[in-house]
């Protein structure tokens, strides 16, 4: 009898290894997409080297940028929220790596059972029935179409899903505050020559109103000088408001309340370290976000092997053991000793479509999962090509600035100069003073904006993160 239970036990088992031919879990292999020409760099050179390796803390050189950048790390919320996601990811993680592991539980119950006479044994149990139990069951499940190692595996891959998720917020999150330290700088400067053009317009509004009573200009002319006056004055209100707001905007960043925020000024600003965007390859491994998106297709493609294998018949073994007696007194006794031994195997054959719906489910999922990557991929790509362009054009026009900036600031001094000789018409010179106005401002943005792309730029190639 014995011999014939191992060999009924022994063709249990073979059973689902003779079958294991028809299905196997597949291991990952990343798809085939384009990185070539994912970005175009007309102007850099493309070598192994992306100034996306490095750091953030040698990218900048001011320090006080440096100091916020850190606090920003370390307060910030977006960032502590999905760290904790990454805490919860690491739960799943360990939960996926005890799938193979047997499942082990005890029990220890108390059951009084008392029948009644008419029922199918009251006439021969008239008194109550007391059992005491003590037992332990123990259950394993044999991994032989790999769906325990791809559910490992799909925990594995969410977890670094959510791991790169909390380095693309660290990546976004520096070039936020990097841009918006930047455009404080920005305004500061506008401001301060806001308020040195509203002090120059309240002495020319002196000067015309000297003219009007000397003959050489009339009352027009010094109304038109004191509205100059008033909308100067309008655009440091405006000024000093979006200063405030800006403030509170990068407070919020660093994970704290409004306050004033300490810096230096924009014409201290430099970035040494030299644009290089590396090969399109490096994206893969530099940019979190498109990490993150391979890893979903990973989840979603191991996720598809456990939707198949749930079509296979499952091996499973169980095992209880324990004491169990009718009397308190003999509950531990050796004679109590109960033990059971199962082997089973289970095949789906009607359970309402529902494994069929699950794998073509899992199937579609991981295809969306692998158009996200290849979007991922490509809007990478945009960002890099659209920073590179953008810093290129704001270096151009930066020079271009500089030169406008010069000539109508000479305009302005000549029209004032002949004004007051009465070599020249009052409007020529409001239109002079406006335009030398409008060409400093724009020159500070355009300041700005070469420095916004670039930090655009080391966002879009992956930087900021490690």
């Amino acid at each position: 009898m014995k011999i014939k239970s191992i060999y009924k036990f022994t063709l249990v088992l073979s059973v689902p290894l003779l079958l294991q031919s028809c299905f196997v879990a597949k291991n990952y292999s990343r798809p085939e997409v384009e990185t070539e020409n994912l970005y175009r760099t007309d102007n850099l050179p493309q070598d192994s080297v992306s100034m996306a390796d490095v750091s953030w803390t040698d990218l900048f050189k001011d320090e006080q940028l440096k100091s916020y950048i850190q606090e920003g790390l370390d307060n910030n919320i977006d960032v502590r929220i999905a760290l904790q996601n990454v805490v919860a990811a690491e739960a799943y993680l360990k939960q996926g790596k005890a799938g193979y592991y047997p499942t082990l539980s005890g029990t220890a119950s108390f059951t009084r059972t008392k029948n009644s006479r008419n029922s199918q044994f009251g006439s021969f149990f008239t008194s109550a029935l007391e059992q005491y139990e003590l037992s332990g069951s123990l259950s394993w499940e044999a991994d032989i179409w790999g769906k325990i190692r791809s559910n490992k595996r799909a925990f594995g891959a969410a977890y670094l899903q959510n791991v790169t998720a909390h380095q693309a917020v660290k990546t976004q999150l520096v070039a936020n505050i990097a841009t918006s330290y930047y455009q404080l700088l920005a305004l500061d400067k506008q401001l301060e020559v806001a308020k040195q053009t509203l002090e120059s317009r309240k002495n020319s509004l002196e000067t015309t109103e000297a003219l009007k009573d000397a003959g050489q200009v009339t009352e027009v002319a010094v109304k038109q000088t004191q509205a100059q006056v008033h909308t100067t004055e309008i655009i440091v209100i405006d000024l000093e408001n979006n200063i405030k707001l800006l403030e509170n905007a990068f407070s919020i960043l660093l994970g704290e309340g409004p306050q004033n925020i300490q810096r230096t000024t924009l014409d201290d600003q430099t970035i040494e370290t030299e644009l290089r965007t590396g090969v399109p390859y490096q994206l893969l491994a530099n940019r979190p976000d498109v990490m993150q998106a391979e890893y979903g297709l990973i989840n979603a493609f191991e996720l598809t092997n456990v939707a198949k294998s749930s079509l296979y018949p499952s091996l499973s073994l169980s095992a209880s053991g324990g004491f169990q007696s009718l009397e308190l007194d003999n509950w531990l006794d050796a004679s109590s000793l109960f033990s059971n031994l199962v082997g089973s195997l289970t095949q789906p054959i009607f359970n309402g479509r529902r494994l069929r719906t699950q794998m073509e489910v899992a199937k579609v999922q991981q295809e969306q999962a692998f158009l996200s990557y290849k979007q991922a991929l490509l809007t990478a790509g945009r960002e890099v090509s659209d920073a590179l362009y953008s810093y290129d054009a704001e270096t151009q026009k930066l020079e271009a600035r500089s030169k406008e900036l010069e000539a109508y600031a000479a305009a302005e001094d000549y029209s004032e100069e002949l004004l007051n000789n009465g070599l020249a018409n009052y409007l020529e010179v409001l239109t002079a003073r406006q335009n030398a106005l409008n060409s400093e401002l724009n020159y500070v943005n355009t300041q700005y904006a070469q420095l916004s792309s670039i930090v655009e730029l080391y966002r879009a190639l992956g930087g900021g993160w490690k």
